[in-house]
């Protein structure tokens, strides 16, 4: 991976979802219209498929290092791109989204309930999830007090934190870490390889305004997104966790 998040991590993905007010279409002929004019730009994403749900999938195989999917589903649009060369080759295929969605899919930007911007960081880890992350981020008298408890083992520890970006609170950032250790691993003190995954997410939420498009916000969202991921994620969460990682 050469992209600038690539060293961070074992695996990286940069998504762009939308949620609408009304429910999407779903006829075969505007499905797969849909889903054919992203392949003649993306020749590899030959993968489709419907979900039991319903939801319309259209993805390169999932074996590759980097990878790209779409899917519609009744009220989301999502686009995602797992381990792009760069973060502006997964805003391409994000912007063709929003590009094509008013007049293929009847999308109006008064549809809008909420546009997100997400960039995630995987890192895998073979242990008590829990445990390492409130040892990595669990500073803190509450957190610290509960931690000295005898016996105690972490079961399960995901700190978030949303903070609104403006006095509206319509535009929001989201930050959460995942973890996928169960109290079943940790009772059997067996741990399998799985990925703590650490999300950031810039939303706006709400119906766009009138001279105003879905690529126009999300370009916006873009540029938020990386000052804050470069002035207060990298170092003091993404890092200090891959370090974490490094010496267990």
């Amino acid at each position: 991976m050469t992209s600038m998040y690539g060293n961070l991590c074992d695996d990286f993905f940069i998504n762009m979802n939308l949620n609408t007010e009304m429910s999407l279409p779903s006829e075969r002929e505007t499905v797969l219209h849909f889903f054919e004019r992203i392949q003649k730009a993306y020749p590899s994403m030959r993968n489709f498929y419907t979900r039991e749900n319903g939801d319309f999938v259209l993805e390169e195989d999932k074996d590759q290092e980097q990878h790209r999917w779409i899917t519609i589903e009744p009220r989301r649009i999502c686009s995602g791109c797992m381990n792009p060369l760069t973060p502006q080759a997964a805003m391409e295929q994000h912007q063709l989204v929003l590009q094509l969605i008013p007049y293929m899919l009847s999308v109006s930007p008064l549809d809008c309930e909420a546009l997100d911007y997400l960039v995630g960081f995987d890192f895998t880890y073979r242990g008590n999830h829990n445990a390492l992350v409130a040892e990595v981020f669990g500073g803190g008298q509450v957190c610290s007090s509960m931690k000295d408890i005898a016996n105690a083992q972490a079961l399960n520890f995901e700190p978030s934190i949303t903070i609104a970006l403006d006095e509206s609170c319509r535009r929001q950032a989201r930050l959460a870490v995942e973890t996928r250790t169960s109290a079943y691993n940790v009772r059997r003190q067996d741990y399998p390889e799985e990925p703590i995954s650490v999300y950031f997410t810039v939303r706006q939420y709400g119906s766009l305004p009138p001279d105003t498009s879905y690529e126009q916000v999300l370009a916006d969202l873009q540029q938020e997104s990386d000052l804050i991921l470069q002035d207060h994620v990298i170092d003091n969460i993404v890092r200090p966790l891959a370090q974490a990682i490094s010496t267990h």
